[in-house]
Parts: C-alpha cells; structure tokens; sequence
C-alpha cells in the first residue's frame, strides 16, 4: 500500500492519466515497444507472434518503458485463442461439456504458467457468459454453457488457478451477456432480465467470482433497463446507456451493491456497442467518471489522452476520480508483485522448458479426449469403418477464424485417409453422384466469432450454389454432421440423423474426434447447452 501511494503521488498529471490506459499491442515484437515508450501506458494486450525468444525480449525491454511496470494481458480462452507457442487446450464451452472441475482446474493452471513464462500478468478471463440467446455468435463457445451453476463451478476454478500462479483474472462481461442474440462489436446490447432473474443468473455469478477474490471485472457495453428503471422510471434513453459509460452500473451496482473492490477495466472502446453513444471525446472521459478504472484500446492513444486532459481542465472528471483509479492499477500491480524489485526476471532458457513439458501435453490431451459429444446417432451410423464407410464426401467450411483472411484446413479429412477411408473433398465443380460414395461427411468449424452478427449453416456457402444447398444426402447415404465450434447447428439441419459437437477446431480436438468416430474412444462429453434450440425436431 505504501508503493501504491507513493508511486501515484510521484507521478506527473500526464503520466497518471496514462496509467488508465491499457493499449492494443500488434506489431512485431522487435518493434512493438517503440509505439509505448512515448506513451508509457499502464499496460498492454499483447497479440504474440510465434517466436517465443523475441516475445521474451520484448516483455523485458517493457520494464525500462514507462515509469511503473506494465501490465500485460491476454485473452486465454484456450482453443483457437490460445498462445501460438503454447499448449493447445479446450475452450470453455469444451470444458463445460467434460464438466469436471479438477480438469478446468488443471487446464487452467498449465495456462497460467505458460502465461507467466511469457511475461503475461492478467487475463481477461473467465467469461462468465450465460448461453440463453442460443443465435448469439459472440457468446457460443466462449462461456461455460447455460446452466448457472455449471458456469459458477468452473469460472472459481479458473480464479483460483490463475491468481494463484500469478496471473490476475476477470470475470466479464458486467453486468452479463448472453440473453441478447447480438454482439457488442456491432451494437449496445440488451440484459432483458427482471431484476429477480439477474440476481439468481449473474447476480450469484458475479457476487461468488468476487467472493472468491477475483481481481478485476470488465465493465462491458452492455444496458440493464430494469436496475436503471428501478432507480428512475422516467429514465428513457439512459436506461440503454452501457456499463461502460454507467455510473449506475458501475459504481452503484458493482461497487455499493456487490461490494467490489477490484479494477474495474472497460471492454474494448473501439467496439460500436461503445461508439453508438457519442464522440470519443466525449465517450472516453464519460468511461473513468462512470467508474471504469481502465480505458481499454484506443485507435489514437494522445487524442484519447488529451481527451482527459481537457476533462480534468474543465472539471467533468475531476482528479479525486483520476486518482481513485490511479491507486485501483497500481493496486493491481502491487497484488502481482510487480512492485518488487527483486522480482525474478524473465528467462528464455526457462520459458522454453515451460513450453516443451510433455506432461502438459498429455494432461491436455487427456481432457480434449473428454471433450466430443454425440448428440445423436438414430441409424446406429458410429462407429465408422474403412470397410463399410469406405468412399467419404466430405463437405466443409474450413476453420473459420476473426482475424484470418480465409478459412484454414481442417485435418479430419487427412486423418481418415490414415485410416483407411477414400476421402474426396467437395469443390463446386464436383457433380455429385450418390453411387460414388459410401458416407457423406459435413464437417463445420466456426467458434465463437467477433463482428459476424451471426453463426449459422449456410448451405449455399458449404456446397457452392443454390441447387446445391437444397440437396440432402442422408435418404440415400450414411451422413453425419460434425462441429468443431458453433453447438447448435441442428437448427438449420434438424434432419441429420447422425450429429456431434467438439465446440474447438484445434488439432488435438480434431483428433479426438477422429478416435471417438472410429470407435476406440467413447463420447463421453455431455451438452452444456441445448443443442436443439429449444426444438422437439432436432431430436429424431
């Protein structure tokens, strides 16, 4: 505590006013420090290129760059979301599908330590998400399922895994997501609860994960009507107004109501559900006097800061605020340890045994094999045989990522040649003759995706023109549907007869899937969603 005042106290007005900043770090790792050292921000999200060495050598040249050590975050969501140079892990909604604590316990902490091993400090996860709104395209495979308390079971194991190696976790997104079927990125969206079902949902999440001491809370640009109406009828519009620019949410709520103490970080304020409501000059200030302590992203990081400036000047944001959120990030970093000079330093030759142990690996493994789930199989289809299901079609959608140009490949069609099987990949110029084939084969691999509005089965897209997409196979031939991400396919396909969800595409995941399809693993996942979408047709 005597660190976290004195080193608010020695810091100049500008520079306090950059610790509330926490900015995207893209660029490659020799350059990336260049950019910060003249803003000297309170942190950084680092997006880390696959050379380990040079990532190591960035994190430690970050020591020398501002006036307090940096914070350094990441979303470790695990899955695609993973680090490029560590262990492949399931993403939540797989985890929830094991459903075993110990499992997201331990997959949690290999993550911690390989984050640390990096230099990362903070982790804006667990999402704590409610998967209700089932069309929602930015909930889906980030949250730990539908059911509260499953939700509540893994999200204290993650903190407690995290915070206990070291790496400060978030529980977002304040004051919930899920019951609203848009995505922040696009729009401000909706908590459409009473206020009795917000306190049995995300009340009880948010009220254990800070009960457990979680550290910090990401004030997202999402509206809750029926707290603000609660307090002003009238309130009209406001009662719209995200939690990122919400005193009511914010401080009332969070704070006064649910007790915490913590860091409070914005999501990221480039996003349009934060944008809708007004320029930045006035948004960015709005988002500290609203009780945010961190200001998350920013695509022109001095016009932000001058934003500030001019606030303080003109007394919207006075400097008690700005420094109540001063002494939250500094708070946190002292909670870190990296107030300590004697801190251990950063090892390459150390970083590299974290990242090669083969017993994570294998404690990795050993859960993705949990993960895969048969919804259905009314044929008795599985398990497949070279010798029955000889000629594959296999139709697919690639594994589609945010920020990747073009679908990636998928591995299951070269895996089932290993085994054996004539795989044949759809192209649009193939013509179809269901003689030629043994089993139909789609293969669907879309997690959780920002900015895509929605996630669904666009059969014109997946066989490559209009009289394509109205073809069905599986009167004629074996056919099984299989996603590695999106759970609830069955809405645009209740028909299959055969169906599995894996909810992750990463290369472990594709080869569980595999064994479980041959036979010589059981399918011991269990939905933590319902894949049928409400819907009695998918079931047959």
């Amino acid at each position: 505590m005597a660190w976290v005042h004195e080193t608010r106290d020695s810091l100049s007005p500008r520079d306090r006013l950059a610790q509330l900043f926490v900015l995207l770090s893209r660029d490659g790792p020799e350059t990336a420090a260049e950019p910060l050292r003249s803003f000297r921000p309170g942190g950084i999200t680092r997006i880390h290129s696959p050379d380990l060495g040079a990532e190591i050598a960035l994190m430690r040249a970050l020591d020398e760059v501002g006036p307090v050590p940096m914070l350094v975050s990441a979303d470790l969501e695990g899955s695609r979301m993973s680090l490029p140079f560590g262990t492949e892990v399931p993403n939540p909604l797989g985890l929830a599908a094991v459903d075993d604590v110990e499992a997201t316990g331990a997959i949690a902490t290999l993550m911690a330590e390989e984050a640390r091993a990096v230099g990362l400090n903070w982790s804006f996860t667990p999402v704590i998400d409610i998967n209700s709104a089932w069309r929602s395209a930015i909930v889906g495979t980030r949250s730990f399922g539908s059911d509260v308390e499953r939700i509540e079971r893994h999200a204290l194991a993650q903190i407690a895994a995290f915070q206990k190696r070291g790496v400060a976790a978030t529980v977002k997104h304040w004051p919930g997501e899920g019951f609203d079927d848009r995505d922040q990125h696009l729009v401000t969206t909706v908590i459409p609860l009473t206020l009795e079902e917000w306190e049995t949902s995300f009340g009880r999440l948010y009220r254990a994960a800070i009960g457990a001491g979680v550290l910090s809370v990401m004030s997202a640009h999402i509206a809750f009507p029926a707290f603000v109406r609660a307090l002003d009828p009238e309130a009209g519009a406001e009662a719209f107004r995200p939690a990122t620019l919400s005193p009511l949410l914010n401080q009332t709520l969070l704070r006064e109501r649910l007790g915490f103490n913590g860091l409070i970080v914005s999501d990221a304020t480039p996003m349009a559900g934060f944008g809708d409501w007004g320029p930045r000059e006035q948004t960015v200030p709005q988002c500290i006097i609203a009780g945010c302590d961190v200001i998350l992203f920013s695509d022109d990081p001095n016009a932000d800061l001058m934003y500030l400036v001019k606030a303080v000047a003109d007394g919207r944001l006075s400097q008690e605020r700005v420094d109540a959120a001063v002494t939250r990030v500094l708070a946190l970093k002292a909670a870190l340890g990296l107030h300590r000079p004697d801190r251990p330093e950063l090892s390459p030759m150390q970083a590299e045994v974290i990242f090669k142990r083969s017993e994570s690996r294998a404690t990795a493994r050993s859960v993705t094999a949990r993960v895969p789930t048969l919804v259905k199989d009314v044929k008795g289809l599985l398990p497949l045989s070279p010798t029955r299901n000889r000629r594959v079609l296999v139709f697919s959608t690639g594994a589609v990522l945010p920020f990747a140009p073009a679908p990636l490949p998928l591995s299951i069609p070269d895996l089932l040649r290993q085994e054996g099987f004539e795989v044949t990949e759809f192209t649009p110029d193939l013509a179809v003759d269901p003689r030629d084939y043994d089993l139909v084969l789609y293969l669907l691999a879309e997690e959780t995706l920002l900015t895509r509005g929605r996630i669904f089965l666009d059969w014109r897209e997946l066989t490559g023109s209009v009289f394509g997409a109205m073809k069905r196979y599986w009167h004629d031939l074996p056919t099984l549907m299989v996603s590695l991400g999106f759970p609830y396919y069955l809405h645009d396909a209740p028909r299959v007869p055969a169906y599995v969800n894996a909810y992750g595409s990463n290369q472990d995941m594709q080869a569980a899937v595999v064994e479980c399809l041959m036979g010589r693993a059981e399918f011991s996942g269990r939905s933590p969603v319902d894949p049928f979408c409400g819907s009695e047709q998918g079931k047959y």
